[in-house]
C-alpha cells in the first residue's frame, strides 16, 4: 500500500520552503498586512482571545499550516473542516455602520490567504531563500489549496505573481490602519509574557517584530506612520538573520512538538526531507 504523501507531497515547492525557518517571521509580517483590512481585523478582534492567549494562537497558526503541509490528505482535510466550522460560526459588527457579517465573508478570506502567501514569498525570498519567478510562481499556485481548505473557491485566488501583484494594487484603496490595526501593532510589538520572559521579549522577540514591519510594502509603512529603515538595510538584515536562523540544524528543530515533518519522513521514507536545494526538481 503506497504511503499517503498528503495534499502537497514531497515533490512540491510547499513541501520545501515551509520548513524555512524564516517562516516565523514572515508569518509577523502577514499578522501586519493582515491588520491593514479594517474588516478583517475588526473580526480578529471581536471574536479572537490572541490578548490572553497570544503564543497558543501563533502554535496553533503554525500547527495547522503544518498539517496542511506534511500531514496525511486526510488529517488536513479534517483541520481545514475545523477552521471552516469555526469561522461559520463568527461574525462582526461593523460599528459605523452597524453591518453584521460573517468572518468567512470569501473577501475576508483572499485578503487573509494573500497577506500570507505575499508575506512569505517576500521574506523568503529576499533572505536569500532559493526561489525563482518560476518556483515562486508554482508556489503560489499550489496555496490555492491551502484556500480550499479555508473555504475559498481556487479559481477565485491568484495563480502567480502577476495575479498577486494585481490583486494588491486592486484592494489598496480599501487598507486602513485604524484602531484596530494600531492595536495589533502595538501588541506585536510587546505581546504578553511571563515576567521571566521579560528580557527575552526585548531582546529576541522585538528583533524579529521590527524586523517583520521593516519588511513590510512602503504603503503599509506609510498607513501605520512608523517609520522603517532604508530597503537596504532591511535586505542586509533579513539575510542576515536567514543565514544565521538556516545554521541551526534541521533536526533539532523537527524535535519540537508538533513533529510534524518527522511524522511525515516516518510515512514516506528518508527522501521525502525537505531541503531547498530540491526545488525546482
Amino acid at each position: 500500500m503506497t504511503a499517503d504523501p498528503g495534499l502537497f507531497g514531497p515533490k512540491s515547492v510547499t513541501w520545501q520552503v515551509h520548513d524555512d525557518p524564516m517562516m516565523w517571521v514572515a508569518g509577523i509580517r502577514a499578522l501586519y498586512l493582515q491588520a491593514l483590512h479594517p474588516r478583517a481585523v475588526r473580526g480578529v478582534m471581536q471574536n479572537s482571545d490572541f490578548r490572553q492567549d497570544a503564543w497558543g494562537r501563533l502554535m496553533r497558526t503554525a500547527n495547522f499550516v503544518d498539517t496542511m503541509t506534511y500531514g496525511t490528505a486526510e488529517a488536513a482535510e479534517k483541520a481545514g473542516a475545523r477552521v471552516r466550522k469555526i469561522h461559520r460560526m463568527l461574525s462582526a459588527n461593523d460599528p459605523e455602520t452597524g453591518e453584521r457579517y460573517g468572518v468567512d465573508d470569501p473577501e475576508l478570506l483572499l485578503w487573509v490567504h494573500c497577506a500570507e502567501i505575499d508575506s512569505y514569498l517576500h521574506v523568503l525570498r529576499r533572505s536569500g531563500y532559493p526561489l525563482t519567478d518560476r518556483t515562486a510562481d508554482r508556489y503560489i499556485s499550489e496555496q490555492r489549496v491551502s484556500a480550499r481548505l479555508a473555504g475559498l473557491d481556487p479559481e477565485a485566488v491568484p495563480a502567480d505573481r502577476a495575479e498577486l501583484a494585481a490583486y494588491f494594487e486592486k484592494i489598496r484603496p480599501e487598507l486602513a490602519a485604524g484602531a484596530d490595526a494600531r492595536e495589533v501593532d502595538g501588541f506585536l510589538l510587546r505581546p504578553p509574557t511571563h515576567p521571566l520572559l521579560v528580557p527575552a521579549r526585548a531582546l529576541l522577540w522585538r528583533r524579529v517584530a521590527h524586523l517583520a514591519y521593516a519588511s513590510l510594502p512602503p504603503y503599509a509603512h506609510e498607513l501605520y506612520g512608523r517609520r522603517a529603515p532604508k530597503p537596504a538595510v532591511v535586505t542586509r538584515e533579513l539575510r542576515a538573520t536567514g543565514t544565521l536562523l538556516r545554521c541551526v540544524p534541521a533536526r533539532l528543530r523537527w524535535q519540537l512538538p508538533p513533529k510534524h515533518i518527522l511524522r511525515a519522513m516516518a510515512r514516506l521514507g528518508p527522501q521525502a526531507r525537505p531541503a531547498p536545494y530540491k526545488v525546482g526538481r
